[in-house]
């Protein structure tokens, strides 16, 4: 659900009295209501960096956080973190999708040097490092393979994308995260039988992992209609088949719509890791 509460921060020759949208608080308590109402909260895409706008993004993100609420945290949004790490850091449901001049930034933000790994790293080091500074919020350090890591457990996604890389598709990510963070909480609120004994601990790191194998598969589908005119938004119309293609068919049984959460439990199977 997107909310039309953009404010734009008055002109300094302008007398802030004209302009009643001025206080970050007063805006972000229009929204933290809302926050009661959601399972997911992502931030930044579209959000642009007015400092008006900027300074009540941290309202909300911190209302969430209080709330115990996960976070995604994309594009404008990680000049938030840029500015103030300890809006997330030591929050383990907050989840950060940084693209490569953004990791870079928010490594120089973190004291953390290095444009690329040392010689005889691993190439997941650097995220890492920087997912552990943070004290265990979730990285995914976006590329040719996409590494993500809490700064205990560090993985990578390697399945075949797309040749293009289009501006936008990283939003495809952000929402393909998020879908599974939900079904995360709908998992562990037993809103359906699912007989599941995944740890808690685990479901952030797959729900990641889930969100990069779908939009690393739309990429491929995508590009293989489209070549080079492929568009961020061909990704959308890949969705239902990429996620067909790597988990399977979907319980279609509509006494039990909510089956389809169980499929979080395919992921530990696909990408290596164990469910135990």
């Amino acid at each position: 659900m997107v909310h039309p509460l953009m404010r734009q921060s008055p002109a300094q020759s302008s007398s802030s009295t004209n302009y009643p949208d001025t206080d970050p608080q007063q805006i972000a308590s229009r929204i933290t209501p809302l926050l009661d109402r959601l399972h997911v909260l992502v931030v930044g895409p579209g959000l642009g960096r007015d400092p008006l706008m900027q300074d009540t993004c941290a309202l909300v993100v911190a209302a969430a956080r209080a709330r115990r609420m996960p976070l995604v945290v994309d594009a404008d949004a990680l000049l938030l973190v840029q500015r103030d790490p300890g809006l997330v850091k030591g929050y383990e449901l907050a989840v950060l999708t940084p693209n490569v001049v953004e990791f870079g930034r928010l490594e120089k933000a973190l004291g953390l040097d290095g444009d690329s790994n040392k010689e005889g790293e691993r190439e997941t080091d650097r995220v890492e490092r920087l997912a552990k500074k943070l004290g265990g919020v979730t990285v995914v350090q976006k590329g040719l393979r996409d590494h993500l890591s809490n700064g205990k457990v560090a993985v990578t996604v390697d399945l075949e994308g797309g040749r293009k890389r289009s501006g936008g598709q990283g939003d495809t990510l952000t929402g393909s995260i998020a879908t599974f963070l939900a079904w995360r909480k709908a998992y562990l609120d037993g809103l359906w039988e699912h007989g599941g004994t995944l740890k808690e601990e685990e479901l952030v790191h797959l729900t990641v992992v889930g969100g990069s194998a779908i939009t690393r598969e739309c990429s491929r589908l995508a590009f293989a209609k489209k070549g080079r005119s492929l568009q961020a938004s061909d990704l959308t119309d890949e969705v239902h088949t990429a996620f067909l293609n790597l988990f399977g068919e979907v319980d279609t049984d509509a006494e039990n719509s909510g089956s389809r959460l169980v499929l979080l439990g395919f992921l530990p199977a696909r990408f290596g890791q164990s469910a135990d």
